[in-house]
């Protein structure tokens, strides 16, 4: 096995001799061996889904297994190597470059085998329902797998076409969140090869340090390979409602009532109706007629709308009568008179909800473009400046794509990850504000995107000064990153020390530099 593991090495460093020393950055290994699987070709890995930064790596990486991960690493945090760093990719949904290496390696999680293994309660010496999955694997794939057993896992992304590893990696969150939390509170164990090239299996009770780092971690600590998540028993169908409303202080009350209902409400969201646009992007997926007509201008100005959705799950094994929950939940909201619609669908379309949105905006060009997305944590206390500082920096006129706002509960949250939320901690409510806004060449050329890039920068500066966060955050220098943590920096840099102490991983975030074996 030592002589295996001394000639792999080997040819990693012929590999890699001739990946950083060649100015046209060709790989060859002698003798046809190529036991890592790199490849030259590196469109793919130079963009991501937010077409905003773009970085060319040296190589791209598709593992076979952890062992080549690993492999990989190792050499690398103990080599001379002292410029080489190594970005995990996984569907490549990124925004701001996060999953880029600038003339590294980005390993491409997709090549490893999705492996979905489900384990129901009872079966053996099994307690508890879960999924052990690959890292790699999607969530459509994971739903699609476990709903054969009858089974589901809790907490969701509002988009399944995204990486098990990669979600766990900045949290993971949807309208579940406030009955179970985000997708990292409901892991139960991980298996991780770190930055120093070591393969641990962790969790709560096991190297929970490492454990608690990756989760929310944004690839800093290591690599996320495979993950063992919750599951429970999956409803067969969702009644899905919609309700609208003309005041922002009404819509908050009632998404607050809402999550104040676990025992019956198993899902909450909202977001903000700006214009024509906005309201026919979000009743693409919602197969119901809409009487609703809303006046965007009256009286010479803009009038926004607001809208919330909520779901109850129906269950054949319960005694549920969703329409009677509905209409029990429905007396004590607020939403304007006759502006509530429902409809039945099956968990899986509901689930997979968004899709039909990326199908609708596939086919009107606005998918591959760019993405200047902004997303934030807000306090309870601050949502409606929040909301105030919004509009005086957008145009609802103009604004292309959706605005959701909704809220969760702070202790549904595992304070060990690496995740951080506003320090405000007499808001036992948190709200979640994103601006997903799509924008295209002909209507917004490079000038344009400059602008809007620059409009984020003025409203995440004025929300953080009031104690917002980021949620998928960036930051363009240490500073901002320092600030971002604040009272939690010193934990996540010491966590950086003891598992990446070189700075190898994830280097498009930008939060740490690469150091040579020496320094460190």
């Amino acid at each position: 096995m030592e002589i295996a593991q001394f000639c792999a090495r080997a040819n990693i460093l012929v590999l890699l001799l001739a990946l950083f020393c060649s100015p046209c950055k060709f790989i060859q290994s002698p003798m046809g061996l190529d036991p890592l699987n790199f490849h030259q070709n590196t469109n793919t890995a130079s963009m991501d889904f937010g077409r905003i930064h773009f970085s060319s790596p040296s190589a791209i990486l598709r593992p076979k297994s952890p062992a080549d991960i690993s492999l990989l690493l190792s050499f690398l945090s103990g080599s001379s190597f002292s410029e080489v760093t190594v970005a995990a990719r996984g569907a490549g949904h990124s925004i701001y470059g996060q999953a880029q290496a600038l003339d590294g390696i980005v390993i491409e999680m997709d090549a490893m085998p999705s492996n979905i293994e489900v384990h129901r309660k009872g079966e053996g010496e099994v307690d508890v329902s879960y999924v052990d999955v690959s890292g790699g694997a999607l969530w459509i794939e994971l739903l699609e797998e476990s709903l054969k057993h009858g089974m589901a896992p809790r907490s969701w992304t509002d988009y399944l076409y995204l990486s098990i590893g990669g979600t766990l990696s900045i949290g993971g969150i949807s309208g579940q969140a406030f009955k179970y939390g985000p997708q990292i509170s409901n892991v139960l164990q991980l298996d991780v090869v770190t930055g120093k090239g070591e393969v641990v299996t962790c969790s709560p009770t096991k190297s929970s340090e490492l454990f608690y780092s990756v989760l929310g971690g944004l690839g800093q600590f290591g690599i996320i390979t495979s993950a063992r998540i919750l599951l429970q028993e999956a409803p067969e169908k969702v009644k899905w409602v919609r309700a609208f409303y003309d005041d922002i202080q009404t819509f908050t009350q009632d998404q607050e009532l809402l999550i104040s209902m676990p025992n019956l409400v198993d899902y909450v969201e909202g977001f903000i109706v700006l214009n024509d646009q906005s309201l026919n992007s979000f009743t693409t997926a919602f197969p119901a007629h809409l009487h609703f007509a809303p006046e965007f201008h009256s009286e010479g100005r803009s009038k926004v709308y607001y809208c919330i959705e909520y779901a109850v799950h129906d269950h054949s094994s319960k005694d549920i009568d969703t329409d009677q929950v509905v209409e029990e939940v429905s007396r004590q909201m607020r939403n304007l008179p006759s502006q509530l619609y429902t409809v039945e669908v099956s968990y899986y379309d509901f689930l997979n909800r968004v899709r039909m949105e990326e199908m609708s905006l596939r086919s009107a060009g606005l998918w591959e473009v760019p993405h200047p997305w902004l997303n934030m944590f807000v306090p309870k206390s601050g949502i409606s400046e929040f909301i105030d500082l919004l509009f005086e920096n957008i145009s609802a006129e103009e604004f292309e794509g959706p605005v959701l706002i909704y809220p969760v509960l702070r202790d549904k949250w595992e304070r060990n990850t690496s995740m951080v939320l506003p320090d405000a901690a007499d808001d036992q409510v948190v709200y979640i504000v994103g601006m997903l806004r799509s924008t295209n060449q002909d209507s917004c050329p490079a000038d344009c995107l400059q602008n809007l890039l620059q409009t984020n920068l003025r409203i995440t500066g004025a929300a953080s000064d009031a104690g917002a966060k980021q949620y998928i955050p960036h930051h363009s220098s240490p500073a901002g990153w320092f600030s971002h943590f604040g009272r939690h920096w010193n934990r996540f840099a010491g966590r950086k020390a003891q598992f990446d102490p070189i700075g190898i991983l994830a280097p498009g975030q930008g939060i740490f530099s690469r150091r040579s074996v020496s320094s460190s």
